[in-house]
């Protein structure tokens, strides 16, 4: 799987089946992305990435990765964890990828429903 930013500045390649596809609905998330943030995580060892990501410490335990050219958000690492979460809408159709859960619905926006009947954690 291939991936990039609005501007390619990024380009980033997928060379493991991603796990846990999921719609985010966290406060952070949707401040973001300016809605719902869709990913999916790979070790890092599988995950190549091209250009000059901008991190921003977005907690004490996370940071997000983004393209300091167009500001596409692209990427979220736990501190702890040797995995790297990475924005599904970024990737190059098809993926052949489903969602498998919503996570942090009881921070979602008012202005829409979960209608789609996947799996929601609070």
């Amino acid at each position: 799987m291939k991936g990039h930013c609005n501007c390619h500045a990024i380009e980033f390649e997928v060379h493991a089946d991603p796990q846990g596809a999921s719609m985010c609905h966290c406060g952070q998330c949707r401040r973001q992305s300016g809605g719902v943030w869709a990913s999916a995580y790979v070790s890092d060892d599988a995950l190549s990435i091209s250009g000059s990501v901008r991190w921003f410490q977005s907690s004490k335990n996370a940071k997000r990765g983004f393209c300091p050219e167009c500001g596409s958000f692209l990427f979220w690492k736990a501190l702890d964890e040797d995995t790297t979460s990475f924005a599904l809408g970024a990737l190059e159709n098809p993926t052949g990828l489903r969602i498998e859960k919503h996570i942090f619905v009881g921070d979602k926006g008012d202005y829409y429903q979960i209608t789609d009947g996947v799996e929601q954690r609070q």
